[in-house]
């Protein structure tokens, strides 16, 4: 009996949502409270972000469809990476990480795309206009988390968000160029 698991257990919230706990790592309260809030925030729009870029893998088409197929794949990865590693942010802050993909998609400041499947130079602007929306928003995130005194927050925005969602566009761009594969 004793290695039978206790099903369909229930609780109430031990902590809820847009609260921060007191850790003892030398940042105020506010200054947690303001970064867990800013991290949220392109915490969603990052989990929404890696969703665009696995339904923009799955449906592309044309002679690029194999190097964008894998191009697109690969950057969904480290997108999803730095969802773990901003969820984990805001956990170590004492705040609660926005992890439903419900409760994301509600807070997200990127907009939802058409059901079915667009022409790939839409596609990839949709990317690159979810980017832009990011790489604003961590900008003006890192300057003010800075100011709060919060320097592990800044780092990770600046190496991590910014330097890779930076790089993302560079490749996504660079599809998007009117340059002919022969001359004639």
């Amino acid at each position: 009996m004793a290695s039978q698991p206790l099903l369909h257990q229930k609780s109430q919230q031990i902590q809820e949502f847009g609260t921060v706990k007191q850790f003892p790592i030398g940042l105020s309260y506010d200054a947690r409270m303001y970064s867990c809030q800013r991290l949220n925030q392109v915490l969603a729009d990052t989990q929404f972000l890696y969703a665009l870029y696995k339904k923009h893998h799955w449906l592309m088409r044309g002679a690029t469809f194999y190097p964008l197929h894998l191009l697109l794949d690969k950057h969904a990865e480290q997108q999803l990476a730095l969802v773990d590693d901003l969820a984990e942010r805001v956990q170590s802050l004492g705040g609660v990480a926005v992890g439903d993909p419900r409760h994301a998609a509600e807070i997200t400041a990127i907009p939802r795309p058409p059901d079915g499947v667009e022409e790939v130079p839409a596609m990839l602007s949709r990317l690159l206009t979810a980017h832009e929306t990011i790489l604003t928003d961590a900008h003006d995130a890192a300057a003010r988390t800075t100011a709060l005194g919060d320097d592990g927050t800044n780092d990770l925005l600046v190496s991590q968000v910014i330097r890779t969602g930076e790089a993302h566009v560079w490749f996504l761009a660079e599809h998007l160029v009117d340059t002919p594969l022969v001359r004639t």
